[in-house]
């Protein structure tokens, strides 16, 4: 009876799964997209197309067909296909799949290829378990995940595996699915919302025809043709993919970096919104401005360490969602600001210099001058240089480094034309 009703649910589930579903591609033909690892020629595309893919794990943000890769190869393989989710399969399970396919290799020399959906969320004992079978060539494995493999996936397991890393979709890219979509539904769809869609989906084919099937339904149940106020209506949850513990952490906190440091406010201010957007600490984001303050202008400008400061403060006082609007006036004006590294070039040609000789001590004349100091000759024939201006032409080096060089002004706003070993600054 149970075989009964899982037939008749089989029959009735291409008229109820989701448009993104019914639309899932079964060919690399059929496939969007990902022209980076699946173009004519590719390796990757004449493995699949040869049935002789290996260990892979295929690394993207969320629509850009890693599922649907696998799927495709499952329906060219020559091979057992099994699939387990890390979200739910256990230790146990893992062995089974082990065990059959060593039974299947034994028996009349089939190979298996295991697809595992959400790799990530495999601990290690569990990865653990699968690496005999992968080491040894019993399985193929197939890995699908959003989050960077190398946080998460052991290194054993990573170098058996070839890692594929798939880019969100682009505009065109996911105009050409909306279109299928609304050829499947039979939904005219004129080019400007096509667009429109595309904009809403954010780089995601699944977003995409959610989207498209939403906004579709909800014109059909109104009566009225489709609109871009149905449209907006259902793409209401913007896309953000951000783990704060992951890549996107630091893939947004350096663009951010290098667009300030590249005085390009406009980028500065959008890599803001999008880490404030998807929930990045403020906090942190304050300290990485106040380290460009010093290490990208310094004393080409020596005000912005003070603005950078001043908006952690605001940080601090003031919190979110307010201080968003420190953090933006932090962010455009070091942005803006002359640039200089030459303090941060200084210390690192000091540390080397520190590292390789050691902490060679000061002359004598720079020694602590105290009563215990000059009972040792310490002090003496330091020039002062607010009495005696020859002082400030004084190489204060140690010995073996006098007439070596570490600062270097760069030009740029306040550094312009100053003297690195310094004068009288009352001259």
């Amino acid at each position: 009876m149970s075989d009964l009703f899982s037939d008749a649910a089989e029959q009735r589930l291409p008229d109820l799964a989701p448009l993104a579903l019914r639309m899932r591609p079964k060919t690399l033909e059929e496939f969007v997209g990902q022209e980076h690892v699946l173009g004519e020629g590719s390796a990757l595309r004449t493995a699949i197309a040869q049935d002789r893919v290996r260990s892979a794990i295929f690394y993207g943000p969320p629509g850009s067909g890693k599922t649907t890769l696998a799927r495709i190869i499952a329906g060219v393989t020559g091979a057992a296909f099994e699939e387990l989710s890390a979200v739910s399969a256990t230790v146990a399970q893992v062995r089974e799949v082990l065990a059959r396919a060593r039974e299947r290799l034994g028996a009349n020399g089939q190979r298996t290829i295991l697809f595992l959906d959400e790799i990530h969320r495999f601990n290690k004992a569990q990865q653990d378990a699968l690496l005999p079978g992968v080491e040894e060539g019993v399985i193929t494995l197939i890995g699908a995940t959003t989050e960077n493999p190398y946080f998460e996936v052991n290194s054993a397991l990573l170098s058996r595996a070839e890692v594929y890393e798939l880019e969100p979709l682009s505009s065109e890219e996911l105009e050409t699915i909306a279109r299928r979509g609304a050829a499947s539904l039979e939904a005219e769809v004129p080019d400007e919302l096509v667009q429109l869609i595309a904009a809403r989906a954010g780089g995601d084919a699944r977003s995409a025809h959610n989207i498209l099937e939403l906004a579709w339904q909800t014109a059909q149940a109104a009566g009225e043709p489709l609109s871009e106020a149905h449209i907006e209506d259902a793409a209401r949850k913007r896309p953000l993919v951000y783990d704060k513990a992951a890549d996107a952490h630091y893939d947004f906190i350096s663009a951010f970096i290098k667009s300030m440091r590249g005085s390009d406010p406009d980028a500065s201010v959008y890599y803001l919104a999008a880490m404030l957007e998807s929930g990045e600490d403020a906090r942190y984001i304050a300290r990485r401005m106040i380290v460009l303050a010093s290490e990208d202008i310094g004393n080409a400008d020596p005000r912005a360490l003070l603005v950078a400061v001043a908006a952690a403060q605001a940080v601090e006082h003031v919190g979110l969602p307010e201080a968003r609007l420190n953090l933006a006036q932090a962010a455009v004006y070091l942005a803006r600001a002359p640039k200089s590294n030459a303090s941060y070039t200084a210390l690192k040609r000091a540390t080397a210099d520190v590292r390789e000789k050691g902490n060679i001590r000061p002359p004598k004349a720079l020694r602590d001058g105290s009563w215990y100091g000059r009972q040792l000759g310490h002090g003496e024939g330091y020039v002062y240089p607010h009495s005696d201006p020859a002082g400030f032409d004084v190489d204060h080096l140690p010995d073996e480094l006098k007439g070596t060089t570490y600062y270097e002004p760069s030009g740029s706003g306040e550094e312009l034309g100053s003297d690195p070993k310094g004068s009288d600054p009352s001259s």
